[in-house]
């Protein structure tokens, strides 16, 4: 079975769009991913088709009116009722690789694309929508990030990388950022290749590698190093033991 993805949206010529091209578009030319973008005026009960109103309690913008989004969930729920709904929005827990590789091993996501100000709460509280941000910026819309969860999910789809273990070092998915890459040609403009990259030998490449991606997430994502140490120091008891310092 493919992996399915329903977009609820004001604006359904965005979709695929990008996802249209490159491995992503090669995989749903050849069946591996379904696109099924759902306008969600097609739910509006007024001739105007009217989808937002007004916020309660005053403010700038509009916002998604709950009974409308209500019909284009329910409808989505009736196309496959197997998929989990997901709305885009800053709101949200913030997106995971963990979480994007159990959304790619399912079959698949009915995605909500936010507008205007936002969706009126009563959704999340009378439908089984999980709200999931895509990091602490502010996007015109949903449909941006909508793109970027589907990416993320497809790469990872069988098939479509080519070689299962394409993904495998990539950053986020020990915990770490990844190790820094080079190619030919071996001297450029004064700037040469580590010489251990160029030692042929394996051990001596991995444990680089390794050091490597630890200083960069210590350096650069001091939040992504203390979860991994939190981890890797964990104890079968549960039990953690004292970090005087990260070892490189």
């Amino acid at each position: 079975m493919s992996f399915r993805a329903q977009i609820l949206t004001l604006y359904p010529e965005m979709f695929p769009g990008p996802l249209g091209v490159s491995l992503a578009g090669r995989a749903l030319a050849e069946g591996k991913w379904a696109c099924d973008p759902i306008h969600i005026r097609d739910f509006a009960t007024d001739k105007h088709r009217t989808v937002d109103d007004t916020p309660a309690g005053g403010g700038a913008g509009m916002v998604l009116r709950a009974d409308i989004l209500g019909l284009a969930i329910d409808h989505a729920l009736e196309q496959a009722p197997d998929l989990p709904v997901i709305a885009m929005t800053p709101r949200g827990a913030p997106i995971t690789q963990g979480r994007i590789r159990q959304l790619a091993a399912g079959p698949g996501a009915t995605i909500l694309c936010g507008r205007f100000e936002g969706f009126d709460e009563r959704i999340f509280e009378a439908r089984p929508v999980e709200q999931i941000s895509m990091g602490d910026i502010i996007l015109s819309g949903g449909e941006m990030g909508a793109l970027m969860l589907l990416d993320a999910c497809i790469r990872l789809l069988p098939g479509v990388m080519g070689a299962a273990s394409s993904g495998d070092e990539e950053s986020f998915e020990s915990g770490l950022l990844e190790y820094p890459h080079y190619t030919r040609p071996v001297i450029w403009e004064g700037r040469t290749i580590p010489e251990v990259l160029r030692s042929g030998d394996h051990a001596k490449i991995a444990a680089w590698r390794k050091q490597r991606a630890e200083e960069d997430t210590r350096l650069r994502r001091p939040d992504l190093w203390e979860r991994h140490i939190g981890v890797r120091d964990q104890s079968p008891s549960g039990a953690q033991r004292e970090e005087t310092g990260p070892e490189l």
